[in-house]
Formats: structure tokens, C-alpha cells, sequence
């Protein structure tokens, strides 16, 4: 009974930093990929502690082909001192050339876009899932909540009907 509750090593789930939720809301995701990033010893114990915000994020590839996670936060070390980082700064995203070249040429023709999925970690590294993304309009959206609903009720009729 005690291994029940044990964690797989490589499941991205098993030691989740911060979720994008609003990103599943908000966007249609067509494609996840893994990236590594750049981050100082300070920003790592930040992400390690959980202070650390992908909501407002996104992906920026620049001409020379690298890939840049924007607009997320990361707070200062508590103990970090004058070696602590700044919150908001652009940082690096680690994926294969072929990888950065196709999401380039995807973003650049359809209208698509990156967003960061979940920051996690993996092997003792702080990863990121981030994904090819259309945007919804508000149509989708509602059609969006009109499946979680139903796929509710019908739990919830099925829940009840176990219990009889």
C-alpha cells in the first residue's frame, strides 16, 4: 500500500513549479514541445520554492533563431543578496534548431503562436512545456464550457447512479 502514491521520475506532472491555465482557456493548443531554460542559481531556488508566474508569458523567436520566454516572473531569492535577479527579464529557451525553425517558419505564415504550458522539473532540471497555439474566439470559448458541462453532469449523473 505505501507505493501507491510514489511519483514516476520523468512525469511532468510529479514536480509541477506553475501551470498556465488561462493559456487552455484562452488558446487551441495544436502542438507541445519540452524546452530547457537559462536561468541564473538564484532563479532556480525562486522556481524550486514556487515563486514563480507563467501566466502572462509567451514565446519570442528573434531573427537570430533563438527562442525567448517573455513576460513571466520570477521573485527574487530570499536569500539571494546582491547576486539576486531581475523578476522580469527575458530568458532563454533551449530546444533543437530544427525545432526553433519550424515553430519560426508555423508563427511566421498561419497566425500561431507559442505559449508556456507548465514550468516543472525533471531530473533536477526546470523544464518547460510549451505549446503551438491558435487563439479562440469567444464562440469557442462558450463551445469550450458547454463540453466541461456536460462532460460534468454526465460524471456526476453516472456518480449518482453507482451509489443506487
Amino acid at each position: 500500500m505505501a507505493g501507491k502514491n510514489k511519483k514516476k521520475k520523468n512525469d511532468p506532472g510529479s514536480g509541477v513549479l506553475a501551470t498556465n491555465r488561462k493559456a487552455l482557456h484562452d488558446f487551441q493548443i495544436l502542438e507541445k514541445l519540452e524546452a530547457g531554460m537559462v536561468l541564473t542559481g538564484t532563479e532556480v531556488k525562486s522556481c524550486k520554492q514556487g515563486h514563480v508566474s507563467i501566466q502572462e508569458g509567451y514565446i519570442h523567436i528573434d531573427e537570430r533563431l533563438e527562442a525567448w520566454l517573455v513576460g513571466s516572473t520570477v521573485q527574487p531569492y530570499e536569500q539571494g543578496n546582491i547576486f539576486n535577479h531581475t523578476q522580469t527579464r527575458e530568458r532563454k529557451l533551449l530546444l533543437h534548431r530544427k525545432e526553433i525553425e519550424r515553430l519560426y517558419a508555423k508563427t511566421r505564415e498561419k497566425g500561431l503562436t507559442i505559449v508556456p504550458l507548465k514550468l516543472y522539473l525533471s531530473k533536477g532540471n526546470v523544464k518547460l512545456r510549451i505549446g503551438l497555439a491558435k487563439g479562440k474566439n469567444v464562440v469557442d470559448k462558450r463551445e469550450t464550457l458547454k463540453e466541461r458541462e456536460s462532460k460534468r453532469d454526465t460524471q456526476r449523473a453516472m456518480r449518482n447512479h453507482n451509489h443506487r
